[in-house]
């Protein structure tokens, strides 16, 4: 018998094994980087030392309020200090973050107030009435609020609930974190965004978003003492699980209330800003910027764009700006990005259009999955053709425990061993898959698939389209046509017939829209254009 199927002493622990947790970067940041800016926010400056003495704090404090292991602490909070501080110190005190989008309704709050069973949820000023009416269509126990004022912001306290400052100065440095003692303890629970119906619970363990921050470095290559601009919502994804990647790498995380041309400029050029992630219409935010609101900056700027399938266009404006942008993948369910375009040398030598075309691909795994893929009806692998359509599916630690108190929609998700993520997509010959449409918004027309997305490519192609959407507008003779959404960049002109005659210049003609409207386009928090809006408008057109 070979000497490794004797397993006598080799056992685990203490010395050997430590369950897998984003906590333990910032307890070796503490020491590690403990003079350097851990959080930037306007005239605030937090170094690793003082960030993690006031995590203890907080979690000290949370712990003296009530909350035990499992409990749900909630927030209502912009990227401001006070969010990174509560993705720190929530589970340093074994309770579970649920971060909410500051955008919901008072309904949906209540809603998942009471789904999640929050104790103590921790809100912005601004958004401290939102919270208290959705208090008031509560089903259970109402939250204990403990409010967030951003005089950086001059968002002052509205003054009838418990201050922060004051609720952090009843902790103790001195409180010992409550680690995991399984690393598939729960670590965070987020909500999707609920387009149809009620919004669905994701719930993440320790080991998954361990593994983010790990994967994450290598396939962004980030260096250490990155300064990180926080564009992308805290809570969505927990940032991208960004928040909790930083104090491996002694990096900085840039505070940014309000997501604007200028202030991005304005970090860049004042903070050094190198780094941040960012939906494709904070893409359009850079490119499209007034003069006033830009600013010169001497080193390249490094982006993780995802949550729709940029343009082609955009993308290449935007390389010749000074940023470096790499296409990523993901959903709420898999902890945000799982997926990243890799470039190819051999590439260099291509048109900027063609090298743009295959920037937006959605890419190939990142490190942290087992697979990726894309299969047809009966779980089996497309044919890597750049043509053949299927539906992405993923597997590996990057995926999320399930749907709080949903086993049926569990099930549903994890079907064959995979998670689907419900996106059409092609996967060319190296392994790269490219998002076609969501399988709700593909546009069947006269037994024709038609994909939005490859609409909205080829009208993002003309100047005057700052952004666009297409949905199905119902037809009786085709079934359903193209409608196109458009905004047009400011001072720019363009009527229905320039646009429809320029899509047919690059499109076969059954796909160019046969309406085009012109408003602005319904958004989530994140820069996704609200489709389901825009279906519902186009039934009445």
């Amino acid at each position: 018998m070979g000497w490794m199927r004797d397993e006598t002493g080799l056992g685990k622990r203490d010395a050997n094994y430590v369950p897998l947790t984003p906590l333990s970067h910032l307890q070796r940041a503490a020491a590690v980087f403990s003079d350097r800016e851990a959080l930037v926010y306007g005239a605030t400056r937090q170094t690793y030392a003082k960030y993690y003495r006031r995590v203890t704090q907080l979690a000290s404090a949370l712990t003296k309020a009530g909350i035990a292991p499992g409990d749900v602490v909630a927030t209502i909070l912009p990227n401001i200090p006070a969010q990174s501080e509560a993705a720190f110190a929530v589970p340093a005190c074994g309770a579970v973050l649920n971060t909410i989008n500051t955008r919901l309704d008072a309904a949906t709050v209540a809603y998942i107030f009471d789904h999640g069973e929050a104790k103590i949820a921790m809100v912005d000023s601004q958004f401290l009435p939102l919270a208290m009416a959705a208090i008031d269509l509560m089903e259970t126990s109402a939250p204990l609020i403990i409010e967030v004022p951003d005089p950086v912001a001059g968002v002052p306290a509205i003054g009838t609930q418990i201050d922060y400052e004051d609720f952090l100065a009843t902790g103790d440095i001195a409180f010992q974190w409550i680690m995991p003692q399984d690393e598939w303890e729960s670590l965070a629970l987020n909500y999707t965004s609920g387009t149809t119906g009620r919004p669905k619970g994701v719930v993440y363990h320790h080991r998954g978003a361990y593994l983010m921050t790990m994967g994450t470095p290598i396939s962004w290559e980030l260096p250490l003492f990155m300064r990180y601009l926080q564009i992308v919502p805290l809570f969505h994804c927990n940032g991208w699980n960004h928040t909790w990647m930083l104090p491996a790498l002694g990096g900085t995380a840039v505070c940014c209330r309000d997501i604007s041309a200028a202030n991005i400029y304005n970090a860049i050029a004042d903070e050094g800003v190198t780094h941040f992630g960012g939906a494709p219409i904070v893409l359009n935010l850079i490119v499209n910027a007034k003069d006033t609101d830009r600013r010169a900056f001497d080193h390249v700027v490094h982006v993780f764009t995802a949550g729709a399938p940029p343009a082609a266009a955009t993308l290449a404006a935007i390389g010749k700006l000074g940023f470096d942008v790499k296409q990523v993948y993901g959903l709420t369910e898999t902890y945000g990005h799982v997926t990243e375009c890799i470039w190819d040398d051999v590439w260099n030598s291509l048109p900027d259009d063609e090298q743009a075309a295959i920037k937006a691909r959605q890419g190939v795994a990142m490190p942290m999955m087992q697979d990726v893929t894309v299969v047809n009806e009966k779980m089996r692998q497309v044919r890597m053709d750049g043509a053949t359509q299927g539906e992405i599916v993923m597997r590996g630690n990057a995926v999320m425990k399930g749907y709080l108190k949903n086993p049926a929609a569990t099930e549903k998700a994890f079907k064959g061993g995979y998670f689907h993520s419900e996106d059409l997509a092609m996967q060319h010959l190296d392994g790269s898959i490219q998002i076609s449409d969501r399988a709700k918004d593909i546009i069947i027309s006269g037994g024709e698939n038609i994909s939005s997305v490859e609409v909205e490519g080829a009208l993002m192609h003309h100047a005057a389209v700052n952004l666009c959407a297409v949905v199905a507008k119902p037809d009786d003779k085709w079934g359903e046509v193209p409608c196109a959404f458009v905004e047009l960049k400011e001072g720019a002109q363009a009527d229905e017939a320039e646009l429809i005659t320029f899509v047919r210049n690059r499109l076969a003609g059954f796909k160019c829209p046969k309406k085009v409207v012109f408003q602005e386009l319904p958004k989530t928090s994140t820069g996704k254009i609200q489709k389901f809006e825009l279906r519902k408008l186009a039934k009445t057109l």
